[in-house]
């Protein structure tokens, strides 16, 4: 194989415990929560007083907008009240308070990066490209959110990220977003949840409903029934869950983009949200929307699901259905083939495979692309990422598994018109893990979730041992001549 020349930069992600999350604090029972009111309650006017004087010293200066939060904090614990009591501001935001915690969202890794166009490309330099970098973020728990991350490249490649903000913030979910009920109807086919009660669920909804609206509609059902069975409690159950699986977020449009956190919000996510693959799709009419697939994780199961933004300001979350939606390591292709849209996936934990549908939240058959062969590789294989489109054909940027549980990023090449035909594959890995990327939170992995191409250049971003976040560069015309 000929020589590639790859350069790592000197640029480097490191995690930062100081970065901190205000995030709702719940006790494990209604009654504790009613105790810990109580208590709250029982205190004078002056300590009330003291005690809010406190927080705001400790707490003021990490957090933006630190009294709003603790008032929509109260608002959530209002129900554990006795009716009718009247509280002073303090105390309410006091309560907040005692129902707040920080999270610091980087304290155990920053890693498995993917990187895309930035939507604002002006006022830049001729050569310039300005570029969003996602990040996971792992914090107390092993639990793993989305971070983001600004920069741009010059003309000559040289890469430079924008200092963070000093806060952190979640989103708020948007209410009364809207469900297509044909969309809902197949989902809930797919998950074999069709029958006589969500027949009538259904039948009480317009071609559009809310949340609400199908709360509504499951409690009418529901009560017709009068004593409904086992089975049935656990279809509403499910029905509901899917809707709520299935909704969108808005960040303040005032927040910089490194501020914004998308934090687990779902019982699906509630161990993490891992390695979202972003990807800048060209659609049809000539216009772009941001993907990313990412992992569900809630300690027990995973499950691959997609996020849509064309701002990165308002965010939907969008469940995956069909037999093909297993594992883990999905990547969209950024724009349709022939009509259909295409992903790759690993759904047998070891090899490559293609996916083809004609909806994105639909995918049942698949196609085996890409098994080990070379022994760098014999444990397993994934993608880094979607496949980046090249005059040569589909590159794509895998990563191989072997010895000692051992990392390596490679590449191969895909047809351009038929992208289940492997043209092209590297025979040694283009990243290996070297003595200082060697030790962290995993040992011995280098690991990406989408590399950019910048001119004839092609920008890696990456893990390294599963803890801090990297770059390297390779020229695109090296990889393709030195493609088998």
């Amino acid at each position: 194989m000929k020589t590639i020349n790859v350069k790592r930069t000197t640029v480097t992600l490191l995690p930062d415990r100081r970065r901190v999350l205000a995030r709702p604090f719940r006790p494990m029972s209604d009654q504790r929560a009613v105790k810990i009111c109580a208590r709250v309650m029982a205190l004078p006017e002056s300590e009330v007083h003291a005690l809010l004087e406190q927080v705001r010293a400790e707490f003021g200066e990490r957090h933006p907008k630190v009294r709003e939060f603790l008032k929509r904090q109260f608002d959530e614990v209002r129900p554990y009240l006795l009716n009718g009591q009247r509280l002073s501001e303090e105390r309410e935001l006091l309560l907040g308070g005692y129902f707040t915690h920080e999270c610091s969202l980087e304290a155990a890794a920053l890693f498995n990066p993917s990187i895309v166009p930035h939507p604002n490309q002006s006022d830049l330099p001729p050569g310039s490209l300005r570029f969003i970098l996602s990040l996971r973020a792992t914090a107390e728990g092993h639990v793993s959110s989305i971070t983001f991350r600004t920069g741009r490249l010059d003309a000559n490649n040289n890469l430079r990220i924008d200092t963070p903000a000093r806060y952190s913030l979640e989103p708020v979910q948007v209410p009364n977003a809207i469900y297509e009920k044909r969309l809902f109807e197949r989902k809930l086919q797919e998950l074999g949840l069709v029958g006589d009660f969500n027949r009538e669920v259904l039948k009480g909804l317009g071609d559009a409903f809310t949340l609400e609206e199908l709360r509504t509609s499951v409690s009418l059902v529901m009560t017709r029934l009068h004593v409904p069975d086992q089975e049935t409690q656990s279809v509403a159950r499910e029905t509901l869950m899917l809707a709520q699986s299935n909704y969108e977020v808005q960040f303040p449009a005032d927040s910089r983009l490194s501020e914004r956190v998308l934090f687990p919000a779902t019982p699906a996510q509630s161990n993490g949200i891992e390695d979202a693959r972003f990807v800048l799709f060209q659609n049809e009419d000539g216009t772009g929307t941001y993907y990313a697939t990412y992992t569900a994780y809630d300690g027990e199961m995973i499950l691959p699901q997609f996020l849509e933004t064309s701002d990165f300001l308002h965010f939907k979350f969008i469940t995956l259905n069909g037999p093909a939606v297993v594992n883990k390591g999905m990547a969209l292709f950024p724009r349709k083939i022939k009509g259909l849209y295409a992903m790759l996936g690993r759904q047998d934990a070891e090899n490559i495979y293609v996916m083809f549908s004609d909806n994105l939240h639909f995918w049942h058959t698949m196609q085996l692309v890409l098994e080990p062969l070379f022994p760098w590789e014999f444990i397993q294989l994934g993608n880094c990422g979607s496949p980046i489109e090249t005059e040569g054909g589909w590159l794509v940027l895998s990563h191989g598994v072997g010895p000692m549980r051992k990392y390596c990023i490679g590449a191969f090449l895909l047809d351009r018109d038929d992208p289940a035909k492997v043209i092209g594959r590297l025979r040694e890995p283009l990243l290996k893990p070297n003595p200082d990327e060697r030790e962290g939170y995993v040992p011995n992995v280098v690991y990406s979730c989408g590399s950019l191409l910048h001119g004839r250049q092609l920008i890696i971003p990456y893990g390294a041992a599963d803890y801090a976040t990297t770059f390297a560069t390779v020229a695109l015309d090296e990889i393709l001549d030195a493609m088998e």
